[in-house]
């Protein structure tokens, strides 16, 4: 069972910079996201729509939108990475992650609105998730993706990811890291939040 606190999700956005130096919202997503979402994800391109499910879509279907928009349910999780654009609240990219607490480890998939590619939002955002991880109690960090996908292979390999054969599909090459940095070196809301929660429960805490 995650520590994540379900009524207060706002508490665990994040800000971070583009490698331009734009500030990038890091949040997780809200009901009131739902055509917002559903834009985003009709305006990727072809390419990038197969890339994230691995399969020819061109918007989500209903039932995969309900399940982006629940928080939390079965240690499931949706972010959104959003800017101003023209004075509005824009998504450019978004991550959806779970956790398996038996096996430590948190499975992730991401993607990037192609007109934002190449600002380091992927980057930022892998680095965020990394920290989100580490708060969940996860030590190790993994994904899949097509061997096709160089873009996503290039941002695993780049952020030192290890590469392994996917155990189900020849297609797929799967990316895992070891979540082994100190928590100043992964600072992020969730962390923060999860160490005094922690320090809360700790018997040695005073009253």
């Amino acid at each position: 069972m995650s520590i994540i606190r379900l009524a207060d999700l706002k508490q665990y956005s994040d800000t971070l910079r583009t490698r331009h130096g734009e500030e990038l919202n890091v949040r997780f997503v809200e009901p009131r996201d739902a055509d917002e979402l559903q834009h985003y994800f009709r305006s990727l391109s072809t390419r990038s729509r197969y890339n994230r499910f691995f399969g020819a879509i061109s918007e989500l279907p209903n039932g995969l939108l309900h399940d982006f928009l629940e928080v939390g349910e079965r240690e499931r999780f949706t972010v959104v990475a959003t800017m101003m654009v023209d004075g509005f609240e824009t998504i450019v990219a978004e991550a959806r992650y779970a956790l398996n607490a038996e096996t430590a480890t948190l499975e992730f998939g991401l993607s990037v609105d192609d007109r934002w590619q190449g600002h380091g939002i992927a980057t930022a955002l892998l680095k965020n998730l990394e920290c989100r991880a580490a708060a969940l109690g996860a030590e190790h960090i993994f994904g899949d993706t097509l061997r096709s996908n160089e873009t996503m292979l290039s941002l695993a390999r780049k952020s030192s990811f290890a590469f392994v054969n996917h155990p189900d599909d020849w297609k797929l090459v799967r990316f895992d890291k070891e979540i082994a940095a100190a928590p100043k070196d992964i600072p992020c809301a969730s962390w923060r939040l999860a160490a005094l929660s922690r320090q809360a429960d700790s018997p040695s805490a005073s009253a």
